[in-house]
């Protein structure tokens, strides 16, 4: 593993030490970031430019936010998808997930450029492969979920490509991120390997596209952000004071400002002192401009 001082650094932007932060969102309206604490269960928000945070507790462990186009989000809990708005600091279930297993919890999502979400499943001990990876999109009836894979212990980081046809999750236990073929009607193909991550470099989480298809990929248990070509090649990597990175999202008005959320969990009191400020959000500068913010597209009922 890379000493701290010899490449990029990310610094600290919010020093709140999250147990288990996870699934940034930059939300370009209000200029600022979202994320979760999973252990915590609570869903934050920073706003860079002013230094001020707020924070929601949630009925449960939330994994993730997806925005929606009328400004809420849909949030993954264990049992399923509820809507969250902020404004009112509600949430209602719109759909049950996976209610036949109770081990297993949601984790991690995305939004593709036709408004439908992305996330996985895992089991909650990390042990059974008992984790799938769905869809979800509106419809005039409702939201509606599609199955589309399984065999993960810990499915993680889905991220589509700027074009909408290249899909890519990892099973973050094996090393591995996978991309399939994505079609206009959002069906999945052709899974294979795109990155077989070394276990010296840690484990793949949360992963993300930029806007000429590189994949970002926050490592847990390696403390960096490593940046790989459409073709696999690793490109670039930034070191981040925290031993368990969880992910990405990119922000501000050029999108190359990079924020970062990250874990204490399951880290000892030796690597705890060596980075205390685990768990917080931290920030760096990128070399390419990240995606704008897809929102899960709504449909008027007739």
């Amino acid at each position: 593993m890379s000493d701290l001082n010899s490449e990029p650094c990310a610094s600290c932007a919010y020093d709140i030490r999250a147990d288990l932060g996870e699934g940034p969102v930059w939300i370009s309206s209000e200029n600022g970031i979202y994320f979760v604490d999973i252990n915590g269960r609570k869903v934050h928000r920073f706003t860079p430019g002013l230094g001020e945070a707020h924070h929601w507790v949630a009925p449960g462990k939330v994994a993730f936010l997806l925005p929606v186009e009328d400004g809420t989000f849909l949030a993954g809990l264990p049992d399923g998808l509820y809507r969250f708005d902020p404004q009112a600091s509600s949430f209602e279930k719109e759909l049950d997930v996976e209610t036949d297993k109770p081990g297993n919890r949601l984790n991690d999502g995305c939004v593709d450029l036709h408004g439908r979400g992305w996330f996985g499943t895992m089991d909650d001990s990390e042990e059974a492969p008992s984790g799938s990876l769905y869809s979800v999109h509106h419809t005039a009836e409702g939201f509606v979920l599609r199955h589309h894979d399984t065999g993960y212990t810990v499915a993680n980081g889905p991220a589509v490509s700027p074009d909408g046809k290249l899909l890519y999750a990892c099973d973050t236990p094996n090393g591995v991120i996978y991309r399939f073929d994505l079609s206009a009607d959002g069906a999945l193909s052709n899974k294979r390997i795109f990155v077989n991550l070394p276990e010296d470099k840690g484990y793949p989480d949360g992963v993300v596209s930029d806007s000429e298809g590189n994949i970002w990929c926050s490592t847990w248990n390696g403390a960096h952000v490593r940046c790989f070509t459409p073709d696999g090649v690793e490109r670039a990597s930034f070191a981040v004071p925290a031993m368990n990175v969880t992910k990405v999202a990119f922000g501000g008005d050029d999108r190359k400002t990079a924020y970062v959320t990250s874990a204490r969990q399951g880290l000892s009191d030796a690597v705890l002192a060596r980075y205390p400020q685990s768990g917080s959000l931290f920030t760096f500068r990128a070399d390419k401009a990240g995606l704008p913010q897809h929102r899960i597209a709504l449909v008027k009922a007739d």
